[in-house]
């Protein structure tokens, strides 16, 4: 039997396992987890009658991935919009909160109009971000900063009151450092989807589980058929494969915390770029080199719950963004609660917090007590609340989120290209190609699909032989 190794269980490697088990239900697959739970980033913690999240809460529905495979296991039919909101975010600035103004694609302003008529730019930046200028490429051509991109397109205080902030809240990130080309597809920064309409036949630009994100690994969970799941399991290594005869030409061998050891005749990786660098150092060193160059920053989520008679502010919307130029540990808050049914029981509110962003101080280190006195301070700066929260939760990521800066796609097409010299290795995951849920579901699922190619295609060469 033919086999394959999928390592990491988070969704890219559920993914991958899902796809590959349904169209070769005779291949023996195999995922190792580290953890004692899959799923990854995608996490959800059921406390007290709250739905915690500790990744993302939703998914875009303006990307096709993530619906067909709720549809394929049945499950579609359960998913939920946010609750219809006169005002969807905000921006914090100097402690006070702006309507983000309509017509964002992405992280693109389409409707200059609107942009200038916010109240939180200056005459002189409204004129500046309705100028129009010419974008014609930089001087030397390639890709440049999200910030030399936008400061030339918009102005500098539309750049840094507008759109910085939904840079960090999306990839917790410094946009001086960020991709244009990697981040603002298609490469010239024009719009992608737009993030605030429908989606196709009037689908809901967002959606989410009436249990939290949780759901779709469990649905996943439960649907994987023919697929041996290896959890709390460190793999230590990786090596090729001697030939011992023709028929087991090639392959590796994946080598796991107690010695065990896994064959593999095609192997994906879906681990974060930094980790599948200490995987494959054993195997090339040139590629490890390689991978460490994706940098990743670090983040912490923090849950605050309140009784609603004790929170002042109406939340009448989904949260509020800080930018950077705020100089908050702070990135963004979510009003959980009024963005999903269900997250808080009757006469609560659950707001969630997050902090961290890349280049800047490191949260991750701070103490529990720390970083809850931040949040509660952020929250009474802007909106008032006083009160002792009746629940509060944190989750640190450490390393959580690739950063994607200038010339990422130029050092992800390297890394492919030298891993084309281990046929039958395949690099998939947010390192590489898009943080989404619905981007990494591709991501997976295109990794099944070569490495059932690169299965299928040795079987045919033996054959011939």
């Amino acid at each position: 039997m033919k086999r394959l190794v999928i390592i990491g269980g988070g969704i890219t490697g559920l993914s991958a396992a899902w796809e590959a088990s349904r169209l070769a239900p005779d291949l023996g697959i195999t995922l190792i987890e580290q953890d004692e739970k899959v799923g990854g980033k995608i996490r959800t913690d059921l406390v007290d009658g709250f739905i915690l999240e500790a990744g993302p809460d939703s998914f875009l529905t303006t990307r096709p991935e993530v619906l067909r495979l709720c549809e394929d296991m049945g499950i579609a039919a359960g998913l939920i919009p946010r609750t219809p909101r006169k005002t969807s975010s905000f921006i914090m600035h100097n402690h006070l909160l702006s309507p983000l103004p309509q017509g964002f694609s992405g992280m693109v302003p389409m409707d200059t109009a609107a942009l200038a008529a916010s109240p939180l730019l200056s005459e002189a930046g409204k004129r500046r971000a309705l100028e129009m200028p010419d974008l014609q490429e930089r001087t030397g051509g390639g890709d440049e900063s999200i910030a030399s991109f936008m400061i030339r397109r918009f102005g500098e205080e539309a750049y840094q009151l507008l759109i910085e902030p939904l840079v960090g809240g999306i990839h917790a990130a410094d946009a001086s450092l960020l991709s244009r080309d990697a981040v603002l597809p298609p490469a010239r920064g024009a719009a992608k989807p737009d993030a605030g309409t429908p989606g196709a036949a009037g689908t809901p630009p967002f959606l989410s589980f009436p249990r939290g994100t949780a759901e779709l690994i469990h649905a996943l969970e439960a649907r994987l058929t023919g697929v041996t799941v290896v959890r709390g399991t460190r793999v230590e290594s990786v090596r090729r494969r001697a030939p011992a005869a023709p028929a087991r030409a090639g392959g590796f061998l994946v080598e796991v915390s107690g010695g065990g050891l896994h064959e593999a005749d095609a192997l994906i990786v879906t681990t974060p770029a930094h980790e599948a660098a200490r995987l494959l150092a054993r195997m090339d060193p040139a590629l490890q080199e390689m991978l460490s160059l994706i940098p990743f920053g670090s983040t912490v989520v923090i849950h605050l719950a309140y009784r609603k008679a004790d929170v002042p502010h109406p939340l009448d919307g989904y949260g509020y963004l800080i930018p950077g130029v705020e100089q908050s540990d702070v990135v963004a808050c979510t009003w959980s609660s009024q963005k999903w049914e269900g997250r808080a029981p009757s006469g609560h509110v659950l707001l969630r917090l997050m902090a961290g962003r890349f280049g800047r101080r490191d949260v991750l280190s701070r103490p529990d007590e720390e970083l809850f006195e931040l949040a509660r301070g952020e929250l009474s700066a802007t909106l008032g609340i006083t009160a002792a929260p009746v629940l509060r939760r944190l989750h640190r990521w450490d390393k959580g989120m690739p950063q994607y800066t200038v010339g990422h796609h130029r050092r992800v097409e390297t890394i492919n290209a030298r891993a084309l010299a281990f046929p039958g290795l395949i690099l998939a995951g947010s390192s590489y190609g898009g943080v989404g849920i619905p981007q990494c579901v591709e991501s997976g699922m295109q990794a099944a699909t070569a490495a059932l190619r690169h299965i299928d295609g040795h079987i045919d060469r033996q054959k011939e032989e």
